[in-house]
Parts: structure tokens; sequence; C-alpha cells
């Protein structure tokens, strides 16, 4: 589940809180350094995740948005792309 050299955790479809909290059970074993990928369609990601990363030593290093999703309805959906660093807490 990595893309390049980070771990990427899709929560594409998933709403606050639950982006948050793949990305603590992704990094709660992984070592200090990793970045972890978080890929979201829920908006209040881009703040969320880059929260938690300061409240737990961490460090936010990218946010972008990505090539939107399409559903099945035919419309689609946007999707960000947030990387953070782990520090020494994960």
């Amino acid at each position: 589940m990595s893309a390049g050299d980070a771990v990427v955790v899709d929560a594409r479809g998933l709403r606050c809180p639950l982006p948050v909290i793949r990305l603590a059970a992704a990094s709660r074993d992984l070592p200090a350094g990793t970045l972890v990928t978080v890929l979201s369609t829920d908006p209040a990601a881009r703040h969320d995740v880059p929260a938690w990363a300061r409240m737990r030593g961490h460090a936010t290093v990218a946010e972008a948005e990505v090539t939107p999703d399409e559903e099945a309805d035919g419309g689609t959906r946007r999707v960000w792309s947030l990387t953070v660093r782990l520090g020494a807490d994960s």
C-alpha cells in the first residue's frame, strides 16, 4: 500500500473524522521520517490532517488537489492528497 516512498491511506469517500482515524492507525507502527499520504474527498481533511500532524509532532509536507474521481452516476468528486512526515511521536 505505497506509492513511491510514501505509505498511502485511501480515505476517499469517508467523512470526518475517518480520514484522520485511518491516518493515525496507519502511522501507529511506522518509524519516524516515514511519509504517509492521505487521499480524501472530504474537504475537512484539508484542515484536520495538518491539525492532527501538529498535535502529534509530525509535519505536513505537501497538499495538492489530484485528478477528480469519477462517480457511478457520472459526476466527479474532488480528491486531495495530503502528505505527512512522521516525527518521533507516531
